[in-house]
């Protein structure tokens, strides 16, 4: 594992069994993440963008080793690597007792602020049941560090003794992140962390976490759709198309120089604003996203490409240095 990096992650796969019958036997599975590398450097953000069900929420799931928890027979292979002060351990390897040790080191912004925040709890018990689980603190200490954390994310600290329905889907994204921060984490994972909230809410819950990745030296997995979003607020953007990654680089060389024919057609659907004088060619892909069910053979995006040829059926293509940190699973995306 490179010294740099807090994360990486290795061949990654991940598949759901499909059963069925009276004695629920194995009638099939789905590849909901198909051989996914990539890696986070200390500080830095990486935006995992793509459709919906492409697997990037079943990334997060891997990393912080839910899956098995939630569906035992779920088939994980591949390496989880995460850096801690004194070493690095593979985390898929660890069962729930020694995954707790390291719990508090990866913590996650959920998607839906309202649903994400006990409604019997208090907000102080919200943010407060973290550090009970993975810290030494007195009940004198937690208190202070909970009004401190209320503080940093824009809230009053009398707010500890209100309950989540008080509050705004802004205002409750923010709680969200101070149980976040609780734990002093060296990794946040944010899943989709505006994308039920308003869009002149949206632009101040990223500027926060930007000050706070500053502020903590905070290394962030951000998990979106929006590729205008990630664009601001990633250093390092990896594009997924069915379960897959099909291109990877620095956050301005995806956005203004795509390679790959998905993230090209992804790009033209950003909409920009009117005072630019460039404009851009909507790109429309020809049918629908094939279901992980029954993936199509080599490249999963062949059925849609504009430059499909007939050996993109045989082999799933590997990825191809494009540029400096820019890599691509095209052979032909020179051919655009």
């Amino acid at each position: 594992m490179k010294p740099e990096n807090i994360l990486e992650v290795r061949n990654l796969y991940v598949k759901f069994p499909i059963t069925g019958g009276i004695m629920l036997r194995k009638k099939g599975e789905v590849k909901a993440v198909d051989d996914v590398s990539f890696e986070i450097k200390k500080g830095e953000t990486l935006g995992l963008v793509g459709e919906s069900g492409c697997g990037k929420s079943t990334i997060g799931k891997a990393i912080i080793n839910v899956l098995n928890f939630a569906t035992p027979d779920t088939e994980i292979s591949g390496e989880i690597l995460l850096r801690t002060e004194d070493k690095e351990i593979n985390i898929l390897k660890l069962n729930n007792r020694k995954m707790k040790k390291y719990r508090g080191y990866i913590q996650v912004i959920f998607q839906d602020p309202f649903s994400s925040l006990n409604p019997r709890y208090t907000i102080g018990q919200i943010i407060g049941e973290p550090l009970s689980y993975h810290s030494k603190l007195n009940r004198q200490e937690r208190k202070e560090r909970i009004e401190y954390l209320l503080v940093r994310v824009g809230l009053q600290p009398e707010y500890m003794q209100r309950f989540p329905h008080e509050f705004s889907g802004g205002q409750r994204q923010r709680v969200g992140i101070a149980r976040a921060l609780a734990t002093n984490p060296k990794l946040i994972i944010a899943d989709e962390p505006v994308s039920a909230l308003d869009v002149s809410i949206q632009a101040q819950v990223i500027n926060l976490l930007q000050d706070l990745q500053a502020e903590f030296n905070l290394s962030l997995l951000f998990i979106s759709h929006d590729l205008s979003v990630v664009e601001h607020i990633s250093s390092n953007i990896a594009v997924m198309y069915l379960g897959s990654i099909v291109e990877q680089g620095r956050s301005e060389d995806i956005y203004h120089n795509p390679k790959h024919p998905y993230s090209k057609a992804l790009l033209s659907a950003v909409p920009l604003p009117q005072i630019r004088e460039e404009k851009k060619e909507r790109i429309i892909l020809k049918g629908d996203v094939p279901t992980p069910l029954n993936k199509p053979s080599g490249c999963g995006f062949r059925t849609r490409c504009p430059i499909a040829r007939n050996e993109c059926s045989v082999k799933k293509p590997e990825m191809t240095e494009a540029g400096t940190r820019h890599f691509v699973a095209c052979p032909y995306y020179n051919s655009v």
